[in-house]
């Protein structure tokens, strides 16, 4: 009798109430062409200490989060994502595979923020991650894309005011004149090394979303890259007081081409193309080779290599007005204040504006990035790679504007 009634009791006991589920999120990994680079509005970042950092000043170190420039409009809060209760931006400008596993002040020019799989584990904690956005491969020990802008771009400005005979007085050393070749920009080792290196964080990312999604259900989109130049410069920019920039000094061509925000040799674009046609072959190797190393993945490639079509810099007259990508601007000295024309300014006055970039690089790292209106057009390519059943997305813009996935 005293067992039965033992039993009946333990029966009597109301059971526990079921676990909530959590709320579900989309996340943001990588670096600047994910992060917001370039599209303003940027957020305060918590650094390696856990602080949140607001903008220090110009003339504050580079290595500060805040230069992660974490954007409002980066493409991840502007998309259409069913279903998705909130979203975490942890990309970082700049950021490098390393990044992923270890705070980015741990190699030189890193800002000083935690892990990036650190701050995921961290939103684990609250969240079940849906999605996963990453943008990985244009930063790496063997080059980066700040690295590549800035060689192109400063060579140009050397040849437009220097002669010959002159030499450019850049901080960084010597600069050439002739236009970048592909590989000055990126050779095939050093793209096989890129590779290794992002598939070796991407495998750690994928273990470790294994291991702290709530309930392992998750999708992770690889976006490639957008070259933000076009193939040729529209005919208005060819030539300036009858010199092409195939001639010795060729500065009011160089004005012209700056204010238009696309201060480059008509020559360096094949390469540039080059370059972010290597960036998109080495984001779709990384995803194939997860996809075998973990097959009930749900890996998708987005394709955006033409999502800027027909609105890049100088691809039209009245550059960069309409452009999607920021036009390189650059300060005389940490003021704040942009300089949007070089017309009339000597050899001395642009070698010091140009060593800014160098001495400051927040002053000039927005350049050649998407702008607000160029990460909306990206995020209505990741509205589609968010949900299709296939496992490549390419995103192209048409003449008339409009955005086309297939």
């Amino acid at each position: 009798m005293v067992a039965t009634l033992v039993a009946a009791g333990a029966l009597a006991v109301p059971a526990a109430p079921a676990a909530a589920a959590l709320p579900t999120a989309a996340v943001a990994l990588g670096d600047s062409f994910i992060s917001g680079e370039g599209a303003g509005s940027y957020q305060p970042v918590v650094d390696v200490n856990g602080v949140a950092q607001g903008f220090p000043g110009w003339s504050a170190a580079n290595s500060n989060a805040y230069f992660c420039h974490r954007s409002a409009n980066a493409s991840l809060l502007q998309a259409s994502l069913p279903g998705i209760a909130d979203r975490y931006n942890l990309a970082c400008s700049g950021g490098r595979p390393a990044d992923f596993t270890a705070p980015s002040s741990a190699r030189d020019k890193g800002r000083a923020v935690a892990a990036q799989l650190d701050q995921l584990r961290a939103v684990a904690q609250t969240h079940d991650i849906d999605l996963v956005l990453i943008g990985l491969g244009s930063n790496n020990s063997s080059f980066t894309f700040g690295d590549v802008a800035e060689k192109c771009a400063n060579r140009f400005i050397a040849d437009a005011w220097t002669g010959w005979w002159e030499f450019w007085a850049y901080l960084n050393g010597p600069v050439e004149q002739s236009p970048c070749s592909a590989a000055d920009l990126a050779t095939a080792a050093q793209y096989a090394a890129a590779q290794a290196e992002t598939i070796t964080a991407v495998r750690q990312l994928l273990v470790t979303l294994d291991q702290v999604d709530a309930d392992h259900q998750h999708r992770v989109v690889f976006q490639d890259y957008t070259n933000p130049l076009p193939f040729d410069l529209d005919p208005s920019y060819w030539e300036a007081d009858g010199r092409q920039d195939d001639r010795d000094k060729f500065r009011e061509l160089g004005a012209v081409r700056y204010a238009a925000g696309c201060p480059i040799h008509r020559a360096s674009l094949a390469a540039g193309h080059l370059f972010s046609q290597g960036l998109g072959t080495l984001v779709q190797n990384v995803r194939n080779t997860m996809a075998t190393e973990f097959p009930s993945a749900d890996l998708v490639f987005l394709d955006v290599q033409h999502a800027f079509d027909g609105a890049r810099l100088c691809e039209h007259p009245g550059s960069p007005a309409g452009a999607l990508a920021t036009p390189i601007r650059l300060q005389d000295g940490p003021t704040g204040t942009f300089v949007t024309s070089l017309s009339g300014k000597d050899k001395i006055a642009i070698e010091r504006i140009a060593n800014t970039c160098a001495s400051y690089f927040q002053t000039c790292q927005e350049s050649w990035h998407p702008t607000a209106a160029g990460q909306a057009v990206l995020a209505r390519c990741l509205n589609t790679a968010a949900v299709t059943p296939a496992r490549a997305v390419t995103c192209t813009r048409q003449p008339d504007g409009t955005i086309l996935t297939t």
